[in-house]
């Protein structure tokens, strides 16, 4: 059994997950898919952080940061953009170069995790989650490059990849299993809105309670339905606008093989005409030639045609 009833994850990232008592919720999700318990501290306010729902087109931004200061930049995304991947690395460029001050040494650069959440088909793959990180292998030898002892001891990390940004992107539309794992709860709940009786995933148990709609106060809810609205025009809008643009595209197509096809018997018949007129000169040439008396052979050498064509003359 199942709750239909819970507002949608990217609704609730931008205002009850907000609440530092909503905190838990957010942390089962990063726990879960970090791999490592996760405790926020507090929202950080960055550029990219918008209020408005058109702001960014219905993008939704959170910037946290944990217990071990690293900041995490959590973006929900429902329609298509064909350089999502440039405006990930646009997204953890800008939290770097924002939260570190003129002149500190570029050892204060923070640690930074992007997790993007998006409900459209991005890249081409086979799975649902994709990790990327950074890893610096050796050309001739494979091995992984670490850091110094001395720098192991004063950044916490092993790698020297580990200090740059590592992204997440959970493709929600392509998950369809039975949600077992405690990611594959998650997942199931982000496409779905729905949290079942029986799932445990750290902060899941929690959004079934704190996520409630009938909890809403009656403006919330008013706002809740006015965002699904704009998400369904908006997706709406942008299916009618394929649609017609693909239909637009073949109609063009169709004329265009139409034109084509003229232009191509057009330049086929000019050159078949051509052909034509071609052997016939030679014919003409080769029937005075034989009428004056010049061999066949020699008209064979001079005119390209055969022996038979001009004996037919």
């Amino acid at each position: 059994m199942s709750n239909p009833c819970l507002i949608r994850f990217d609704w609730a990232i931008k205002r009850l997950l907000r609440n530092k008592s909503n905190f838990v919720v957010l942390e089962g999700l990063l726990t879960v898919l970090l791999g490592e318990e996760m405790h926020i501290q507090h929202i950080l306010e960055s550029e990219g952080n918008q209020e408005a729902y058109d702001d960014k087109f219905n993008s939704v931004d959170m910037l946290v940061q944990n217990s071990k200061g690293e900041l995490l930049l959590i973006e929900v995304q429902n329609n298509r953009e064909l350089d999502y991947f440039h405006r990930m690395l646009y997204g953890t460029s800008k939290v770097i170069t924002e939260y570190i001050h003129r002149g500190e040494a570029y050892g204060k650069v923070r640690k930074v995790y992007s997790i993007n959440i998006v409900y459209f088909e991005l890249g081409q793959g086979t799975d649902y989650v994709y990790h990327g990180k950074t890893d610096f292998r050796g050309i001739h030898t494979n091995d992984l490059l670490q850091l110094s002892v001395h720098q192991r001891e004063r950044f916490i990390k092993q790698e020297a990849g580990e200090i740059f940004p590592e992204y997440y992107v959970l493709r929600v539309n392509d998950f369809d299993k039975h949600a077992i794992e405690p990611l594959d709860q998650w997942i199931s709940f982000l496409k779905t809105g729905e949290i079942d009786e029986n799932a445990t995933a750290a902060g899941l148990p929690e959004a079934r309670e704190r996520l409630r709609m009938d909890a809403l106060p009656d403006d919330e809810r008013r706002a809740y339905i006015a965002h699904m609205d704009a998400v369904a025009y908006q997706r709406s809008v942008l299916e009618t606008g394929h649609y017609e643009g693909y239909q637009e595209g073949k109609a063009e197509g169709r004329l265009e093989g139409k034109e084509e096809g003229r232009l191509e018997g057009r330049l086929e018949g000019r050159l078949e005409g051509k052909e034509e007129g071609k052997t016939e000169g030679k014919l003409e040439v080769a029937s005075i030639m034989k009428a004056k008396g010049i061999s066949i052979e020699n008209i064979v050498e001079i005119t390209g045609l055969t022996h038979k064509e001009i004996e037919n003359l």
